[in-house]
């Protein structure tokens, strides 16, 4: 039987889940599909729950701030508590490199209205306690960025999407688009849509592929732990930026039950899709997180888990209607901000396609194009 919707989204993960909440919400038939048994099984429960406005790009500031909004009043709005916490992102700064162009960063994202500033050493100790301050020249400081579950979150979206009458489709894989007919095709059935959002994650360049497009979205490999939970003893998700051996950055914060969250940015990257965790990455991220924060030495590690950042060169997502294109709409190259950017990104996927843009709707969309010569690199990366 030939099943017929509004719109079909193509992966049930962190942006594919708030854009079908988000479409429904307007009136919408909406379904989703993904190949997997339930929603967020991909690399949404690989996410480890920071969500920042702290970009350099006008666009991402304000899709963040947005799904900042959202999930802040997820448990007013619908009674789902999904972790939230404004616990706030702090970049330290070790030399002077990093200070001035933290600092003339902070200038820009002034301009596009972010909560951010700048704080002494002195004050950044308060944030986090027993800090190394040997060299510490200062922090910036965005409190009203936070955290949540990526599990909860899912979990919290998908429900909201039951209730508003979206139709789920799981263990399903797509097999062909046909936009002329406005078809779409799977392993075990047929759709008639007369819009298709390709949500698809690392699989966003195979989808792309079916409707005559090339995307530059390339898979790379990142390590995540958690800890045991223990007694709140710093409040701020901390970004070290310095480069090491086998490694760009790397970050940490201690979640909403107490447990202390951390992940690496492989440096080469790893290209591609195995999620087994490596013998390498325990040695390499402790040894820099004790030196940075030596309170974390005698934390018991839980486990940890390898998932993939759906990169495209320049570190920015595509999203948007591609060139001579009214029936696709691209939702992918998250860069693994996915989650952060996620809820944001669900509503003006909703005002595209409902023809409802506002005033700087164009503005926001304007880095995130598919016509683009990807030369540019985002500075939070």
């Amino acid at each position: 039987m030939n099943k017929v919707y509004d719109v079909i989204v193509i992966g049930a993960g962190s942006v594919g889940l708030p854009a079908a909440k988000s479409l429904a919400d307007s009136g919408l038939k909406v379904a989703v599909i993904d190949n997997q048994a339930s929603p967020g099984q991909k690399n949404a429960k690989k996410a480890i729950g920071g969500i920042r406005a702290t970009h350099s790009d006008y666009g991402k500031i304000k899709i963040s701030q947005r799904s900042i909004e959202i999930f802040s009043q997820m448990e007013k709005d619908y009674g789902f508590d999904i972790g939230w916490m404004s616990n706030g992102y702090s970049f330290p700064a070790y030399n002077k490199k990093d200070e001035k162009m933290l600092k003339d960063l902070m200038n820009i994202q002034h301009s596009f209205g972010l909560n951010i500033k700048w704080i002494s050493p002195r004050e950044y100790n308060k944030l986090v306690p027993g800090i190394n301050m040997e060299g510490l020249l200062g922090s910036t400081y965005s409190p009203d960025d936070g955290s949540a579950s990526p599990l909860l979150a899912a979990n919290a979206y998908y429900f909201i999407c039951k209730k508003l009458g979206v139709d789920f489709y799981f263990d399903e894989t797509v097999t062909g688009i046909n936009l002329k007919n406005g078809e779409i095709t799977t392993d075990i059935g047929k759709y008639t849509v007369n819009y298709v959002i390709n949500a698809a994650g690392n699989q966003a360049a195979e989808i792309g592929k079916m409707v005559g497009l090339e995307l530059p979205v390339k898979p790379d490999c990142h390590e995540a732990a958690i800890t045991e939970p223990v007694q709140r003893f710093f409040e701020p998700m901390v970004v070290d930026m310095r480069p090491a051996k086998g490694s760009k950055n790397y970050y940490f914060y201690q979640n909403n039950e107490g447990q202390v969250v951390f992940c690496i940015t492989p440096d080469p990257p790893i290209l591609g899709t195995c999620s087994e965790s490596t013998s390498v990455y325990f040695p390499q991220v402790a040894q820099r997180m004790v030196k940075l924060y030596p309170r974390l030495a005698n934390l018991k590690i839980r486990r940890s888990w390898r998932g993939q950042y759906p990169m495209t060169p320049d570190g920015f997502p595509i999203v948007g209607f591609p060139e001579g294109m009214k029936n696709y709409f691209n939702l992918v190259g998250m860069c693994g901000q996915g989650f952060m950017l996620g809820p944001g990104l669900g509503e003006l996927t909703t005002r595209c396609i409902t023809d409802n843009k506002r005033e700087d709707d164009d503005r926001i969309l304007a880095s995130f194009v598919l016509k683009r010569d990807f030369s540019g690199l985002e500075a939070f990366k």
